[in-house]
């Protein structure tokens, strides 16, 4: 099973034998993104132990502690801090139990302390959103549709943006009146997302201005016609956009939507999908609904972006008293 990084060019046999071991350790990873993260996380562990003259089979836990404490003096946030030492752990211990390496390095080292409850993305409000998704509409250029409908699509689903960027449009269809988008969650699981009006007449718009589509039955619900698979948000060649693409594309909108600095110039594919469960849970959307359309496999998980958890006027006591009221009227 190939990776889908390249992991850094070996130069010597050392260094092979450590590449082999990698793409074996990432094979027994079932999700491509999760193989993708993890062969970040571990090549920039490598390259910062390369520049230490340290080779990655020989690193021992003065090493892994070094490379912390470099994460926290760059400013690594601690929940990226620990899932890059996580990756690295999890690497070691496979090696560990195979006998190529003594011990894991990283076993013993303390992660860093992350409030698993809270969501530090930043969020948008509902007029903030609907700014963005304004200048979405009005971005000029020759991907203007497609921009619209990326944006809207992100804001409208909830999807990761690696699940919307490895879409294709024969995954667009129709479930029970509802426009849907397949999109493959993490764990290889499928899953129907509702398109709402917004989201599917934006996707509609872009879809009629490209060259290889003629119709949409796939949204009309019809059977494909095309005998391949056309990717949904597509480059110009028809390859697959980067999520470094989309990234940069919501900063330059949201100094277009004259959002504050600090928030425009955070902006990433997460921050829609948190805007996306925030917004909902504003607006009275049932925490269980929200965990099913995010695909989230915890309700702890949902529950972090909850910014309302600890308003008082929903405390269950004033809706037992009530109960109980009514009860004995």
């Amino acid at each position: 099973m190939a990776a889908e990084l390249e992991f850094p060019a070996a130069s010597d046999t050392g260094e092979d034998r450590a590449g082999q071991f990698v793409a074996a350790w990432l094979a027994t990873k079932r999700s491509p993104h999760t193989r993708a993260a993890y062969l970040r996380d571990l090549a920039q562990w490598a390259a910062w132990l390369g520049g230490h003259g340290v080779a990655l089979l020989e690193a021992d836990e003065t090493a892994a502690a070094m490379w912390a404490r470099h994460l926290e003096a760059a400013g690594v946030k601690d929940s990226t801090g620990a899932r890059k030492l996580t990756a690295v752990s999890s690497f070691y211990a496979w090696c560990a139990r195979r006998g190529e390496v003594r011990a894991n390095p990283v076993a013993g080292l303390a992660r860093p302390a992350v409030d698993y409850d809270t969501s530090a993305t930043p969020g948008l409000t509902r007029d903030q959103a609907a700014a963005l998704l304004a200048a979405a509409d009005a971005d000029p250029g020759r991907q203007a549709a497609r921009t619209a409908a990326l944006v809207a699509a992100l804001l409208f689903t909830g999807a990761r943006v690696s699940e919307l960027l490895g879409a294709d449009i024969e995954d667009l269809g129709t479930d029970r009146g509802h426009r849907v988008l397949r999109v493959r969650r993490k764990g290889g699981k499928f899953q129907s997302l509702a398109l709402p009006a917004p989201a599917a007449e934006r996707i509609e718009a872009y879809l009629a201005g490209r060259d290889d589509v003629t119709a949409l039955p796939a949204i009309l619900g019809a059977a494909p016609t095309a005998a391949r698979r056309r990717v949904l948000f597509a480059t110009g060649t028809g390859a697959r956009m980067y999520r470094a693409e989309v990234r940069a594309l919501l900063r330059r909108l949201g100094r277009a939507a004259d959002l504050p600095d600090e928030l425009a110039g955070s902006l990433s594919p997460h921050s829609m999908r948190h805007a996306f469960a925030t917004l909902n849970l504003d607006a009275g959307a049932s925490l269980r609904d929200l965990q099913d359309a995010m695909g989230h496999a915890s309700p702890r998980t949902t529950r972090r972006y909850d910014r309302s958890r600890g308003n008082l006027d929903r405390s269950p006591g004033y809706l037992l008293a009530g109960y109980i009221s009514r009860g004995a009227a």
